[in-house]
């Protein structure tokens, strides 16, 4: 029987290296990535079953990089592991697709299974953030549907402007003039109605599209 082709995504090589031993026994791990640039640009080569993936990498988050990877490759398994704990940022998760969210304070037997209910066409979200999607569905059944703001593109060069790259290095890794990035920044920062690089970062940090330092 072939065995399931696990790609893991995190900018964390230790981590990485624990998941590969946890998992080489029953599966198959093609590799690892530390950035969603790099995700989106290996997959299609590697062609994962299953790409596990952490919410808080450099150049492009996961959030994103999954969006955009279901988007080239529909019957690819996302499953998020993450630190973040919070339930709008797992709705968003599932709602693009992902077949489970779970938390690095998860134990084996919880990626196991959220790794075997993937590959069957399920999905599993750890038990606390489940309750959490629960009660604020029933408060409010629009949350797990909430409509995206910024474009991807404003997001990409949002997320980039909070890590601290200059728009010459964005414009570089996006392919596209510096001009283009200043009237993207300046465009994001007239909709949030932002005027400062500080609430930039404190905007992108709020809605997890970084990490906090």
């Amino acid at each position: 029987m072939k065995r399931v082709r696990i790609l893991l995504a995190d900018d964390h090589t230790m981590f990485c290296a624990g998941l590969q031993e946890l998992l080489e026994p029953d599966y198959e791990v093609i590799g690892s990535v530390g950035d969603g640039r790099a995700l989106l640009n290996v997959a299609s080569d590697l062609k994962p079953d299953l790409v596990l993936v952490d919410l808080g990498m450099p150049l492009l988050n996961g959030l994103d990089a999954g969006r955009e990877l279901k988007k080239r490759m529909p019957r690819v398994k996302l499953i998020f592991l993450t630190m973040n704990p919070d339930s709008d940022v797992a709705s968003e998760a599932l709602r693009i697709g992902a077949s489970g969210y779970l938390l690095k304070s998860s134990g084996r037997d919880e990626l196991m299974q959220a790794v075997r209910n993937a590959m069957e066409g399920l999905s599993y979200v750890t038990p606390q953030i489940r309750r959490a999607i629960e009660q604020s569905y029933i408060r409010d059944p629009r949350s797990l549907s909430r409509p995206r703001h910024l474009s991807d593109r404003q997001r990409e060069v949002l997320q980039m402007l909070a890590e601290g790259q200059s728009m010459k290095e964005i414009a570089y890794i996006l392919h596209i003039s510096t001009r283009t990035v200043r009237f993207h920044k300046y465009k994001l920062m007239e909709e949030l109605r932002i005027t400062t690089n500080s609430e930039l970062v404190r905007y992108a940090i709020k809605h997890s599209i970084i990490s906090p330092p």
